[in-house]
This record gives C-alpha cells, structure tokens and sequence, in this order.
C-alpha cells in the first residue's frame, strides 16, 4: 500500500519566517513543496483578547510517515508561542503528483 499524503497548514507571522520554514522543511526533505500564501488575514482569540492579524500560510505537502518529524522542525522554527499546525489527509488526487510527493519526502 501506498503512503498516506498529507497537506499540512501552518500560518506565520511574516514572509521571512514562512520563507525560512519552507526551506528548511524541503531541504531537510520533510516536506516535497511549500507553497506560501502571503496577505491572508486571521481572526483570532488569544489569552481573552480578540486579535485580527495579517499573516502568511504555508501549504506544506508530506506523507504521513514524515509527520512527526516535520512537527517536532517546524515547532523549532516557528516564531510564535503556539503555532498552528494541521494536517488533512488527501484522499484523491494525480497520482503522478502524489507519488512525487513521495518520492521527494524522506530517505
């Protein structure tokens, strides 16, 4: 069977610390791509106050055997104190592209 693909979402603070994250995540190859969203806007509540901050999303493609390990890097890199990370299993897509995925991710 196949490895499980993941897209992983995490949001930074600025360009530079999304940048720095991405290229450590593919170069360190716990991560195949990095896409970076700049100029997206997130509402949220932290310690009772309601913030609403502009920041950039990094779309980070992976498989499920690199999770921990791309966790435990990002966590190091990150600039904030609780940093947001969500992986969503993809169930359909090219599978070309997935097996890339694959391919580019790991050993």
């Amino acid at each position: 069977m196949r490895e499980a693909i993941l897209l992983c979402y995490s949001t930074c603070p600025d360009a530079a610390s999304a940048r720095r994250i991405a290229e450590t995540l593919v170069g360190e190859r716990l991560a195949a791509c990095v896409s970076q969203l700049p100029g997206i806007r997130s509402t949220y509540r932290w310690e009772g106050t309601v913030h609403n901050d502009t920041e950039t999303l990094l779309l980070i493609k992976t498989t499920a055997g690199c999770f921990d390990a791309l966790k435990t890097r990002l966590l190091d890199l990150h600039p904030c104190e609780l940093p947001e990370l969500i992986a969503v299993p993809v169930e359909y897509g090219y599978s070309t592209y997935l097996d890339w995925i694959r391919q580019n991710v790991g050993d």
